[in-house]
């Protein structure tokens, strides 16, 4: 029996979803940080579970010609697979998505997953940071410990500059009640916005010091709990506005700092380009989990699709609506929640889309999907694991896997976006 703090030798075998590596002491399972597929490491034993323990790469034996040498901390936030040459990031993200078709949806997919890649650097378009003693960072993978953003080359610099700026003025005001912000920009980065998350919400007035930093188009902070808005405006907009070039055209989003949105500026067009190919030319689409349309009016727009698009979310919701308006009606913006929805909708359309949080579909949600019987579903997905659970039942309803696509939203991490299509 493996215990904390033992010391192993250990061959890696094979990649598992969430970042760790697998190998086998003892006939147990062992989970490794730290590692790459092919190499025997030495390990240390962190914890022990029913059935698996987690343990990390103290010294590489025999070292893949794959690993990199990186020159910041390998376990801040979003770095667990820096480690890792990027060709070889897409192949284990591959694999890692064939596994759990394969082990927890016992289905085999029917070619082999391309996973299309990003650069590294200045990706994101969105992100969520603590603060703690005035400074501005990411957990430390396991920690509550900070670690700087800057050095994981996750945000563009300018963002970075001004998310510094931010917290001087934050520490200049003794803001010890902020505890978390979000960043949102749009593309080009011509717009950016930070919300400050606060435990107990305050007044606007009080944030009057900052002033708008450089670098910000807009400040909210924490509203009062109630059934009004969730953030209060301190200075400038609280929206960003994209502009997605698809096949020559282009499509208009507006979104609030609060609301979902893909997170990847370089491959947000390879995306919806992808999803939109699924649908035909004025096809009758459903768009679920539609957050503020990015699909929906994609498909309004490139293929003269009439799409019904439901959002739960209220601030996702609102988007949706004034994203709808511009569509000139073919977008019918509907604030719901897919379940509600499902459950009182007859008619089938063409195609339904979904794009479910990282839980997958609820059971009456997917329930109320496989009764619209639609010809084709497209199932976009950020956890591998809950995609995999819900394409086992979709199959068992009568649907068939006709294709998967990948997409690295998230270079050096383990996350991978997945889309299946499937046919009746």
């Amino acid at each position: 029996m493996l215990t904390a703090g033992q010391i192993l030798r250990l061959n890696i075998e094979k990649p598992a979803a969430g970042g760790r590596m697998i190998a086998r002491s003892e006939g147990q399972v062992v989970l490794v940080s730290g590692a790459i597929p092919g190499e025997t490491v030495t390990a240390r034993v962190e914890r022990v579970g029913r059935g698996v323990a987690y343990a990390e790469t103290i010294q590489v034996e025999d070292e893949s010609p794959d690993r990199r040498t990186i020159d910041h901390d390998p376990l801040c936030g979003g770095c667990l697979y820096a480690h890792i040459d990027y060709a070889r990031q897409l192949a284990v993200k591959a694999l890692v998505i064939a596994d759990a078709f394969a082990r927890i949806g016992h289905l085999q997919l029917p070619d082999a997953v391309s996973v299309a890649p990003s650069p590294e650097d200045a990706y994101r378009m969105r992100a969520r940071l603590h603060v703690r003693d005035g400074r501005i960072g990411f957990f430390r993978e396991g920690t509550h410990d900070l670690c700087d953003p800057r050095s994981t080359r996750q945000l563009r610099a300018d963002t970075c500059d001004t998310l510094e700026r931010l917290a001087a003025g934050l520490r200049s005001l003794g803001m010890a009640g902020v505890r978390e912000l979000e960043v949102s920009e749009n593309i080009d980065a011509s717009q950016r916005v930070v919300h400050l998350d606060t435990p107990t919400p305050m007044s606007a007035s009080a944030l009057a010091g900052l002033g708008m930093s450089e670098g910000l188009t807009g400040l909210t902070i924490s509203a009062p709990p109630g059934r009004g808005p969730r953030a209060t405006v301190v200075a400038g907009s609280p929206y960003v506005v994209d502009t997605v070039a698809v096949d020559g055209k282009e499509v208009k989003l507006r979104r609030h700092v609060l609301a979902f949105f893909q997170g990847n500026r370089f491959l947000l067009p390879t995306l919806v380009t992808h999803v939109i190919d699924q649908i035909s030319r004025e096809s009758r689409v459903v768009d679920l989990y539609a957050g503020a349309g990015l699909f929906a009016v994609s498909a309004a727009v490139l293929r003269g699709a009439q799409v019904i698009a439901v959002e739960g979310d209220r601030a996702g919701a609102e988007d949706l609506a004034a994203n709808a308006a511009g569509t000139q009606h073919r977008v019918k913006a509907v604030h719901e929640l897919v379940e509600v929805f499902v459950a009182r909708q007859h008619n089938t359309p063409s195609v339904v889309v979904v794009d479910p949080p990282r839980t997958g579909m609820s059971k009456e949600g997917l329930d109320g999907v496989m009764r619209l019987n639609a010809p084709t579903m497209v199932y976009v997905s950020c956890d591998v694991a809950t995609l995999a659970r819900d394409s086992r039942k979709l199959v068992d309803s009568g649907y068939r896997i006709d294709r998967v696509a990948a997409f690295d939203l998230f270079p050096n991490t383990p996350h991978v976006e997945s889309v299946v299509t499937f046919v009746r």
